[in-house]
């Protein structure tokens, strides 16, 4: 969601922060800003729309020479996206800048306290009340370090924080509280930032701030201590992500790049985790001896958006391979309803970004019952990462695109992994576990099978452009492959899409099928083949639209088709890895073939830090 980044050093900063604000430009966002220090005076800059809006308004570069600057990305949540409301803040003397991700929760209050000292506020944000606040309490300390730190102790919410004042500008401070916010170490200058892909190119060098952690940097040193005032010796991590992983590297979009990477990115997934010998898999992340595993009676898997249908998908392979008992539960109403958690209960959170604010709450609040709680996530060194019992990073590296593809291709893999796992623990043979294995080993050249597809699907995507309704269905397995598609469609192209079991839909959506709609089967050859095809019948009878994902050798179904999408076939349970990504070929053309922005869809951030 909203972008942070801050620079102090001894280069000019305005140049670094700009570049660095357009590398999260993916997240979402609305407007922007930057606070710099020129000529004894603190300067704001801010303006609605895209970032070249704000690179047009600046003045000539001598008005703008600085070596510290904070700039922001805002994706509105509390007042509407325009220039008054844009990030950087300040305070009533104009002393102090602020840029703040996450939401003051008791802004009212903090509002009326400072009406109390006739402090007048102008915007509609929270996070202008916060910088109030942090300029009350500096008036008073004449420390900003100590004004932050008071201002803080009254805060209800979420927020990473930028700040710096006039009065020292060779000194920033930052803090964080449920919302990520790093630091990044050079040999000349210190960077902040809410994702690391912004300063990959000066630095890989970075340190992950926690929960209630102040940072306070100087021109040549820093200090982190808890909002307490207790010291922290942080541990500077290593980003192993190469620079060039952020580029499009002649593609036209991030997405339409990362959905060709899945060749590579499923490879990844499995790499170093499947055990021959034991006809298994190996997570040695999960911190768990197979005695405590083979304890587990039920799994719960807790995530958001394309990560939940990755999860829903889960449930359906690791019920069949491991006849253990699944639970799916979106993370955003898990810790609202008091869940059950049993002692036989592991707790699986699922989050691209490892930083989505709904999940870490969940995570939380399964931890607080007592549960052991594993991550699988993308982000190496993240919230869930580093606060979470154990778990499996997915090594998909860096995805830009708004709306997820490799990723979710990368989850699925792990928790088919899970799935052996479990399954050899309660009931797989070794002779079915190393059939599982080779077919896993083989998907990464299917996919390459599938991608030569584009042109086609391409030309499928123009026949459904102007379509306002979409019908996606799947049965068993293919049933969240089907709710994914749909989402991907909405999300990037804007046409109403839903997915549903086939069975499903002559209770309600057969209504809506007539010849304007189009319905977008997944229907490969396995133990439901026979019962798709009753379901697509009803479609053809109503003279809908279909287009079917298929095997090969299924001449019924393509009679009954207007276009047919053929993937390689392999074990039912693997088969969803290559039946998804048609899927995302075609919302991803029918996006471009619309002229959409489809790396920045409208009103989605890439990742969701606040509720």
């Amino acid at each position: 969601m909203c972008g942070i980044v801050g620079y102090l050093g001894r280069n000019s900063a305005v140049p670094i922060v700009l570049a660095a604000l357009k590398k999260l430009e993916y997240r979402g966002y609305d407007s922007s800003g930057i606070a710099i220090y020129n000529q004894d005076e603190l300067k704001i800059y801010k303006e609605a729309g895209k970032i070249f809006e704000l690179e047009s308004a600046l003045p000539k570069p001598e008005l703008t020479m600085s070596n510290i600057a904070i700039a922001h990305t805002r994706w509105a949540t509390h007042g509407e996206p325009n220039k008054k409301n844009a990030h950087p803040h300040h305070d009533k003397l104009k002393n102090i800048a602020l840029v703040h991700n996450g939401i003051i929760e008791n802004y009212k209050q903090l509002r009326d306290i400072l009406c109390d000292h006739d402090d007048q506020v102008e915007g509609e944000t929270d996070t202008e009340i916060l910088a109030h606040v942090i300029g009350y309490f500096y008036n008073k300390h004449h420390s900003l370090e100590e004004a932050v730190r008071a201002s803080l102790h009254l805060v209800e919410g979420t927020y990473g924080i930028a700040v710096f004042c006039k009065d020292n500008p060779k000194q920033m401070i930052a803090a964080r509280k449920g919302s990520p916010l790093i630091l990044g170490v050079s040999k000349d200058a210190y960077f902040l930032t809410s994702d690391v892909n912004a300063i990959l190119t000066h630095t890989n060098k970075v340190i992950y701030l926690n929960d209630n952690e102040i940072a306070v940097l100087n021109e040549d040193n820093y200090l982190i201590s808890t909002l307490d005032n207790v010291p922290v010796d942080p541990e500077i991590a290593t980003i192993e992500w190469e620079a060039s992983s952020i580029e499009k590297n002649g593609f036209k979009h991030f997405m339409l790049k990362e959905i060709f990477e899945q060749t590579t990115t499923v490879r990844h997934a499995f790499r170093g985790r499947l055990y021959d010998s034991m006809a298994t898999a190996r997570l040695g992340g999960l911190n768990m001896v197979p005695s405590d595993l083979r304890k587990v009676k039920r799994l719960q898997l807790l995530a958001c958006g394309t990560s939940y249908y990755s999860c829903l998908l889960g449930k359906y392979l690791i019920e069949r391979m491991a006849r253990l008992h699944v639970e799916v539960e979106y993370a955003s109403e898990y810790r609202y309803r008091n869940p059950i958690i049993e002692d036989d209960t592991l707790v699986f959170v699922v989050s691209q970004s490892g930083e989505t604010a709904d999940t870490l709450a969940a995570m939380k609040e399964a931890s607080a019952k007592g549960a052991r709680v594993m991550g699988i996530t993308n982000g190496i060194g993240s919230t869930i990462a580093r606060e979470s019992d154990g778990g499996v990073y997915i090594y998909a590296g860096a995805e830009i695109g708004v709306a997820s593809t490799k990723a979710f291709t990368s989850q699925v893999t792990i928790l088919f992994l899970l799935g052996l796992l479990f399954g050899r623990m309660r009931g797989i043979s070794p002779v079915q576990g190393i059939e599982y294995i080779k077919a896993l080993r083989k998907i990464p050249a299917q996919i390459e099978e599938i991608l030569k597809l584009n042109d086609k699907i391409r030309e499928i995507a123009a026949k459904i452009k102007d379509s306002t309704n979409a019908l996606y269905l799947g049965r068993d397995l293919h049933f969240p492959v089907a709710l994914e598609g749909a989402l991907k469609l909405k999300e990037i192209s804007y046409i109403h899409a839903e997915g549903y079991p086939a069975a499903e839909m002559k209770h309600g959506p057969i209504a809506l099928i007539d010849e304007n709609m189009p319905v977008i089967a997944i229907a490969p050859k396995d133990v439901l083949y026979d019962k798709i095809i009753s379901n697509l019948q009803e479609v053809v009878a109503r003279k809908g639209r279909l287009f079917t994902i298929i095997t090969e050798h299924d001449e019924q179904i393509e009679a009954m088709s207007e276009e047919v999408l053929i993937v390689p076939k392999t074990l039912s349970e693997l088969q969803p890895i290559l039946t998804v990504i048609p899927l995302q070929l075609l919302a991803y053309h029918v996006a471009d073939l619309r002229e959409l922005d489809v790396d920045q869809p409208r009103n989605l951030a890439k990742s969701v830090t606040v509720e």
